[in-house]
């Protein structure tokens, strides 16, 4: 967890601020210069990331924050001697050859362990120091898994002098993209972009039966696909959404339990899609336009699924549409219009239409957004209202970015570990194994270890970890690298609105002040879709390439579409017979799962 700025004395909140614009600045930059080496890049990265965990996190104790400014100093120094001896240490080939670089190696492991600790829990550095442990130690273990004994200089110079651990691939994703869009997010967020999203929702869904019900779907699939985050999005959205369906009759459960579901689609629903969906760009080794033309159709059924449901929630509850004075007119939302429109325009126009990288189409969109902070809703312009919404734009984006940065270079030493002892491959032979030649056991296994990863660690580290893992095996059987990878993609995020963690459930359901389990049991019905959808990717593999054959796969979507609504309605209407709503479950499913086209 992170300080609020605005409590903080003057002179730390100048600290603050510089930071800021420097953590921003530096990423900003990145996109428009030549090659630099990788670590130059990757360390100033962390050295940038640390000050805001250690230095302005929130802490438990005081022996907590002392431990952490220690921390902070040395791995800021450790990080800098990487910097400024790259070249040499480039000649090293992640071998350690002074105990000056044996003690940056441990350091840096630890604060590494220590940052993701603060920023996401217990679980992720948990992981990562049991990786840690048997990648020393696992050549004691006896049998199939055990490994070779590797030099303590190798393994950890492979680790963190060289490319192989957290300077690795994924934190070169952290550095030159995901930290991007993270940008892009905070300073449309802080904008008039966020209004403008819910004043859209509103207009569009207000009047309907179960209006502010539909008005969380519509504004999270809109906010959630920038921002990337499920818990942020129930944050942002839920603060409006929830307090109106209240305000409207919604049962608490059923309020928590749309906004906790709609703000979960957020992470699937393009352009954005969160951290997950550039990384898995990167490792398919494709545009990450092929990524947002595949998720568009499943995100789609997604929403669908999730609208069908709370309209059957708003007959069974009589749920009424917004108050009419709630509803912003026409021309409210033309005027706010601009504020999405004019940065997510020039992204995808650039992106798509222009062929150009997404670092650099999403630079066009930060600065449209940046210059759009000069005017209000009312588009009043004022330069002390832009500095002040610049400044907190960056230091949002910079919080973000520390968060986000200390999961995926956590993440990191995972994976470091699985290929320098070759345990991710025997992992791989015994899911092999278990599944007996056969896909759809394989498929099993896969999706229940992402649920229970997804538990454990976020989204982001738990795809990660598991198509590391279980994604050679599913191309093996017969899959495309694409349907793989957005099958553990879809089934690591699970874990949002599974028990017994179900992260946004528990915001949700603080938020709206009622017991969390009522929440779950609503939400998991309403979000049967990211149970089903990505089962239905595999049987209809047309859904997710509209961009090779467009008619098949609208027809696809279509026949899904209507498979998810009667599912949703055997699971929602319970004014039907137990054995009725059977029936139309089975017929749902074969519908949804049956390939047709």
């Amino acid at each position: 967890m992170l300080i609020d700025e605005e409590k903080l004395q003057p002179s730390i909140y100048l600290v603050v601020v510089l930071l800021a614009f420097l953590t921003v600045g530096f990423h900003v930059y990145l996109i428009f210069t030549g090659l630099l080496p990788n670590l130059v890049t990757r360390p100033l990265h962390l050295a940038l990331v640390l000050p805001w965990i250690f230095l302005f996190g929130k802490n438990e104790s005081k022996t907590t924050k002392y431990i952490g400014y220690i921390l902070l100093v040395f791995s800021l120094l450790s990080s800098f001697y990487i910097v400024f001896n790259h070249v040499d240490l480039e000649d090293q080939y992640g071998s350690l050859e002074s105990p000056v670089q044996f003690f940056i190696s441990i350091i840096l492991l630890i604060s590494i362990l220590e940052m993701a600790r603060r920023s996401v829990k217990l679980a992720l550095p948990t992981t990562a120091f049991i990786a840690l442990i048997y990648g020393i130690f696992g050549h004691y273990i006896p049998g199939s898994f055990g490994h070779q004994e590797i030099p303590i200089e190798s393994f950890l110079g492979t680790l963190v002098i060289a490319e192989g651990g957290i300077y690795g691939s994924l934190t070169g994703i952290s550095v030159n993209v995901v930290a991007v869009f993270v940008i892009l997010g905070a300073f449309v967020g802080v904008g008039e972009g966020g209004n403008a999203f819910m004043s859209m929702s509103t207009k569009l869904a207000g009047k309907l039966r179960g209006g502010a019900g539909k008005v969380s779907v519509l504004a999270s699939a809109f906010f959630g696909s920038i921002s990337g985050s499920a818990s942020a999005n129930v944050a942002s959205t839920g603060a409006f959404t929830i307090p109106t369906m209240k305000r409207l009759k919604y049962p608490g459960s059923l309020a928590a339990a749309v906004e906790a579901v709609a703000s979960t689609g957020g992470q699937i629903m393009p352009p954005l899609m969160g951290a997950g969906a550039f990384i898995m760009a990167e490792l398919l080794g494709v545009k990450y336009t092929t990524i947002m033309s595949a998720a568009i159709f499943p995100s789609i059924l997604f929403f669908f699924t999730v609208w069908i449901g709370v309209d059957i929630f708003a007959k069974k509850y009589n749920l009424l549409s917004m108050d009419k004075k709630e509803i912003p007119t026409l021309k409210i939302v033309i005027k706010l219009a601009p504020f999405f429109l004019i940065p997510f325009g020039s992204l995808l126009i650039s992106l798509i239409m222009l062929g150009k990288t997404p670092q650099y189409s999403a630079a066009l969109a930060i600065f449209a957004s940046i210059f759009l902070l000069f005017v209000d809703k009312n588009w009043n312009f004022s330069i002390k209202k832009w500095f002040e919404l610049f400044i907190k734009g960056c230091i949002v984006a910079s919080k973000q970015i520390s968060v986000i940065a200390s999961i995926i270079i956590c993440a990191g030493i995972i994976i470091g570990v699985l290929n320098l002892t070759g345990v991710g491959v025997k992992i791989t032979s015994s899911i092999l194994f278990l599944s007996g030649g056969h896909l759809w056991i394989a498929l099993i296994l896969t999706a229940f270890a992402c649920l229970i990863l997804g538990m454990e660690v976020p989204t982001t580290a738990a795809y990660i970890i598991c198509v590391s893992v279980a994604g050679p095996i599913l191309i093996e059987y017969g899959l495309s690298p694409l349907q793989t990878h957005l099958f553990i993609f879809w089934f690591a995020l699970l874990s949002t609105i599974t028990p017994p963690v179900c992260g946004t459930v528990f915001i949700a359901a603080g938020m709206a002040n009622t017991h969390w389990l009522k929440v779950a049991s609503k939400a998991m019905r309403l979000g049967v879709g990211l149970y089903i959808i990505p089962i239905a990717f595999i049987t209809n593999p047309n859904l997710i390439y509209p961009d090779q054959n467009f008619l098949l796969s609208f027809l696809s979507l279509a026949k899904i579409s209507i498979g998810l609504a009667l599912v949703s309605y055997a699971l929602v209407n319970e004014s039907k017979t137990l054995f009725s709503r059977f029936i139309i479950l089975i017929l749902g499913l074969i519908i949804a799962l049956l390939k047709v086209f």
